[in-house]
């Protein structure tokens, strides 16, 4: 049972945050709701649909960037006034536009993430809660990692309100008072919260950056999931969430907003599960979504806010068209005049646009001209993904992309993405040189490219910048940079726990370092780790490598640093790297290793069936040009054994796969030689000569002759 919705166009603010729109409740019944939005520039808006038109209710003056809103009210009341936050100050709005309220939250940091219920406000900067109630100071929690969004239940199992904070590190905090009560963890890094019952209860739902949604019921003591959905289909992350009976079956759907542009609504049908009814993509990302009622009175809509400051409906209103004479679409006289004003506005954009040129060239001209750098805004994210073991880079601009240009001083691939049609071209380097380049290359962008999605894989042990160089269609021309960092264990990603009974080796560092020193050492080296000092005298991180799934365990505090690990590759990259870190500071380091000669081949045996299954996709490839000529000779293919008609039937395929995974085998290669090398190096060994036989083995792989090789050199 999908749902049918038509796309409608509203209007168009500034560049928007995430959740920086709401609709206002309905004055009656199906009634039209008001819109609320705020933007970058400090503007809060607020419109409603009059005859098909958007006329604003009010409009605030220019200021901070508005980085979070949300509605509230006393208990029992409407929740119609209107909060937002820009740095650490909380605004209050009636709905007809006035100002009630001005709050300093006295933070060094930027609200992020805010809450109000009735006389209590709750903000998150990056790492802080507090909790005001009556613009009095009630409650504060430090978060071991950075909050993302906060969200609030109350019911009558709960004892006042039970704040949860959604947090980077792939965990939900539920807090009470100025305390943890317990945490959660889930399936990825949440970005968004959403109470499943506005009303009330103790469900929440929540979206990760890697595009997971699902479903947790907090209890006093303990929560439960309920369900979660995966990202099967490579999606985007998820901004925003909200809960509207869109299809009209009395049960609240789920829509959904990504940073890819894709908004869904879920159902529910006869499972407790939800299922995809509705789809649409929009070309730039969903900041804030919501369900209600705005452009004609009894037609429910999926309301939409992009980056850019689109507004946009999918109604359930049916698109007005009807074939007359010749199959010619007879217009309404409504959209016949909507139509002819928009005729007239864009002509008065066009004169405005010829004119501003014209002043341009003649101030530029002159001899008192002064240069202008006209600003745009980047949002950007560089995230490793879990399923591939590559970094994805996505930028988007404000205004159209002319091209990219990209520069690393570190080897990296870059991978192919369906979702990009920019033209790619690559320039010659020379990487011998000092701080030489390993990669140039330059995506030149179609017309209305807003959007860039790239991949990129690293390689372990090999550190340093990828800058990322953007110039928009703009005049005068004008870039912007942004540099991404490749860490020496780029590839490993933050985990809750690890196998303990897996043979493990031990990197021990004892020195005259402090906890705030020796914790940014480990910043420098891992991702996902949260660059604020912990609080307490110690730490344990868990880490897995998202590429060969072996795993690295981190303990240090003052004066101490313990790091265990089965792959002797990884224990070897900290080694160097720490003690290089140690060296700039000059601190002097008594490092000592526990070995482990299980570990390499338990680590060996990890990448066998990943090697072997590249091995034969490589000799699949390099048979398809010689099956089809021979397929082309004998006019069929019936005289090849199963096998290689297979091959041929699966052809498209196999290219497409090896295409996107240019160097696989060679990295594969890299990391067993690597591990060789490093098992040799903690013996006091020096086994570079014999890393060409080594080559030879793995040219005709088989893994007990690859193991007898490591034991018997």
């Amino acid at each position: 049972m999908d749902v049918q919705l038509n796309r409608v166009d509203y209007m168009q603010v500034g560049v928007t945050s995430q959740k920086t729109m709401r609709l206002l409740p309905a004055l009656g019944k199906k009634a039209t709701q008001k819109v609320a939005i705020a933007d970058h520039d400090g503007i809060l808006t607020c419109f409603g649909m009059k005859k098909g038109e958007a006329v604003p209710v009010f409009k605030t003056l220019p200021g901070q960037k508005i980085s979070r809103m949300d509605l509230g009210g006393a208990a029992g009341t409407p929740q119609e006034k209107i909060f937002v936050c820009s740095g650490s100050q909380v605004r209050g709005f009636t709905k007809k536009g006035k100002q009630f309220l001005t709050f300093e939250a006295n933070l060094t940091e930027s609200i992020n993430a805010m809450h109000v219920a009735g006389a209590d406000l709750f903000v998150c900067a990056s790492y802080i809660y507090n909790h005001y109630c009556d613009c009095k100071d009630q409650d504060y929690y430090l978060s071991g990692d950075k909050i993302n969004d906060i969200t609030c239940l109350s019911s009558e199992n709960m004892a006042g309100i039970v704040p949860v904070l959604a947090c980077q590190d792939r965990v939900l905090r539920v807090l009470q008072g100025s305390e943890l009560a317990y945490d959660i963890e889930v399936p990825g890094p949440p970005s968004v919260l959403e109470l499943y019952n506005k009303e009330g209860g103790e469900e929440v739902l929540y979206g990760t950056t890697d595009g997971k949604i699902g479903l947790v019921h907090i209890g006093t003591g303990s929560a439960a999931t309920k369900w979660d959905i995966d990202n099967d289909k490579k999606k985007g992350g998820i901004l925003c969430i909200d809960t509207y009976d869109i299809v009209g079956d009395g049960v609240n759907d789920i829509l959904v907003g990504r940073d890819d542009g894709t908004v869904e609504v879920y159902g529910f049908e006869s499972t407790n599960e939800p299922a995809l009814r509705f789809e649409h993509v929009l070309s730039e990302s969903v900041t804030s979504i919501q369900g209600g009622c705005v452009g004609k009175e009894s037609f429910d809509e999926v309301l939409t806010a992009t980056y850019t400051g689109w507004v946009t409906g999918l109604t359930t209103e049916p698109q007005k068209s009807e074939a007359g004479p010749g199959d010619e679409i007879r217009m309404s006289k409504e959209t016949q005049s909507k139509v002819e004003a928009l005729r007239a506005e864009l002509e008065q954009l066009q004169v405005k646009v010829l004119q501003g040129r014209e002043q341009y060239q003649q101030t530029s001209q002159s001899s008192t001209a002064v240069s202008a750098v006209p600003f745009f805004s980047i949002n950007d994210k560089f995230t490793l993904s879990q399923d591939d073991a590559s970094y994805s880079l996505t930028l988007e601009v404000q205004t159209a992309i002319d091209n990219l240009l990209l520069q690393s001083d570190v080897p990296i691939d870059l991978l192919d993405v369906d979702k990009n049609s920019a033209v790619v071209s690559f320039s010659e380097c020379d990487s011998e040189q000092p701080n030489g380049n390993f990669l140039l290359a330059t995506y030149r962008c179609q017309a209305n490219t807003t959007r860039l999605e790239l991949k990129v894989r690293s390689i372990e042990g090999q550190y340093g910048t990828l800058q990322a160089y953007i110039t928009p269609r703009l005049q005068p021309k004008t870039c912007q940079v942004r540099k991404y960092l490749i860490k020496p264990l780029s590839l490993h990603q933050r985990t809750h726990s690890i196998d303990q009974d897996r043979p493990m080796n031990r990197l021990s560092l004892v020195g005259q370092f402090s906890f705030a020193e020796i914790h940014s050492w480990v910043v420098f080296c891992l991702p996902e780790v949260p660059e604020k000092t912990p609080a307490g005298e110690n730490i344990t991180f868990y880490f897995n490598n998202t590429f060969l799934g072996t795993q690295l365990e981190a303990t240090y505090c003052k004066g101490e640093g313990h790091f265990r690990s089965e792959n002797i590759s990884t224990i070897s990259i900290l080694s160097d790297v720490l003690s290089k870190e140690a060296t700039k500071k000059k601190i002097n380091l008594n490092i000592s290793y526990d070995i482990d000669d299980d570990s390499v081949s338990h680590t060996l045996k990890m990448i066998h069936p990943k090697l072997e299954y590249q091995l034969l996709l490589a000799r699949k490839v390099q048979l398809i040009d010689a099956l089809k000529e021979l397929q082309v000779h004998e006019g069929n293919a019936d005289f090849l054994i199963p096998e290689y008609r297979n091959i041929l039937d699966e052809s498209a395929n196999l290219l497409e796969e090896y295409k996107k995974q240019p160097a696989h085998l060679e990295r594969l290669y890299g990391m067993i030689t690597d591990l060789f090398i490093d098992k040799f190096k903690f013996k006091g060994q020096n086994v570079k000569t014999k890393v060409s036989s080594l080559l030879e083995i793995l040219d005709n792989y088989d893994l007990n002759s690859l193991l007898d090789f490591f034991s018997e050199v």
